[in-house]
């Protein structure tokens, strides 16, 4: 494989947003505010689905643990801003890879992210059909004795819908769409905060305080809210004036944090441990700010998933050979086989939160704290003298990132199996 072959793509979106179309993104384009909407955009999305379940597994006091994850993440987004500075010709994820291991490293980092981009996809239409289910539980198609369920009728149904999406080539439209994340996160929390409020539901549960056996779950759906890591060094490229940046990755932290704590603590308050794993399932569809907030979350799969199942398909396009990979033909064939394997793996593995929760300890874990870790530890090398209190902090964020993935994988595994 060549050089310039791994080098696709360059800028690779996250598992919580597509921040928007490389018009956002243009090189020393970006002003201050821009910046932070498009690092809050990294960070917030689907995790506000999640992260009210994440709690009522965890427990009140699994909120220190998160907010501990938004600390060393955001210090190794820090750690990737001081690998660019290294050398401006580093402008990508994927470069940074590339510059601390080669080419070994920067496929290894393609592979995290994109498996990663796959399994939010399958998590996607997970979404949607879980959804609509519950708008329409009376729904299945029944042919002699066999019976189609309804999840997976509206999986396929999605599907179908996308489709003609993945065969365009320009996806800007889509992109711009997309880019409103931030804004359907806030409909979303301010529709379930008035349903508590206004629809009899109320603010009673009082919840546990802590559930240990749970506790790997919680803190692998917390480290999902922030899987933003592989678009950062695109952020930092496009701002005008990169010495913003630190505050810039401090507004969206904070506004990213508080979004994610409130909307896990309102619904922790409304529904305590009888929280379903998409706080949507739990809203009553019969009242106006429910119907609100579940078609907001409705409209994500049909924006994102085919701006993310492009980069993936690009990835896989920079792998064969000069000859096919600019034909039309093939780059729509591998785009529809993606799409084919989404639908039966969605249909196969119905489990949203499971999937999620593998989807933060096996691969956001990796790229958002391992990787910038020992790419950092690497590229600095030459310039360190012995150990100091830096290294150490490495060091403690790496073996947190560590024990979180096993615990975390080895729960999930286990939820799955019993």
């Amino acid at each position: 494989m060549a050089n310039d072959e791994l080098r696709i793509p360059l800028q690779t979106p996250t598992t919580s947003q597509i921040i928007g179309p490389s018009s956002f993104l243009t090189k020393g384009s970006s002003s201050f505010l821009k910046a932070c909407f498009n690092g809050t955009n990294a960070f917030l999305g689907i995790g506000l689905l999640t992260v009210p379940y994440a709690l009522s597994s965890g427990g009140w006091l699994s909120l220190i643990l998160f907010f501990l994850i938004t600390i060393m993440t955001f210090y190794t987004c820090i750690l990737l801003k001081r690998c660019l500075e290294v050398d401006p010709s580093i402008t990508s994820y994927h470069d940074i890879a590339e510059r601390a291991f080669g080419k070994n490293g920067r496929i290894i980092a393609m592979i995290i992210t994109n498996s990663e981009l796959y399994l939010v996809d399958v998590g996607l239409l997970i979404l949607e059909g879980e959804n609509l289910h519950k708008l329409f539980p009376e729904f299945m198609i029944k042919l002699g004795d066999l019976t189609v369920d309804g999840r997976q009728l509206f999986i396929l149904i999605t599907a179908l819908i996308i489709f003609p999406s993945m065969l365009l080539i320009d996806l800007s439209l889509l992109s711009y769409v997309s880019a409103t994340g931030v804004f359907s996160c806030l409909i979303i929390l301010f529709s379930i905060f008035c349903v508590g409020l206004f629809n009899g539901v109320g603010f009673h549960e009082k919840g546990r305080l802590l559930n240990v056996k749970s506790l790997p779950t919680a803190v692998s759906l917390y480290i999902v809210c922030f899987a933003g890591h592989s678009i950062i060094p695109s952020i930092y490229t496009s701002m005008q004036k990169t010495y913003q940046f630190n505050k810039v990755l401090l507004f969206s932290f904070i506004v990213t944090a508080l979004t994610y704590v409130a909307a896990a603590m309102v619904c922790y308050r409304m529904y305590g441990d009888n929280v379903e794993s998409q706080i949507t399932l739990n809203l009553p569809t019969s009242k106006v700010f429910s119907e609100v907030a579940i078609y907001t979350i409705l409209l994500m799969p049909i924006t994102r998933y085919a701006l993310i199942l492009t980069l993936v398909a690009t990835a896989i396009e920079g792998g064969i050979s000069e000859k096919y990979k600019n034909k039309r033909s093939v780059r729509s064939m591998i785009r529809v086989g993606l799409l084919i394997s989404t639908v039966i793996v969605a249909c196969v593995f119905p489990y949203y939160e499971s999937l999620m929760a593998i989807v933060g300890s096996i691969f956001v874990v990796s790229a958002s704290f391992l990787l910038p870790c020992l790419c950092y530890l690497k590229i600095s090398s030459d310039s360190r003298c012995g150990w100091n209190c830096e290294e150490m902090r490495i060091v403690g964020i790496s073996v947190f990132g560590i024990l979180a993935g096993v615990l975390g994988t080895y729960s999930s595994v286990s939820d799955l199996v019993t």
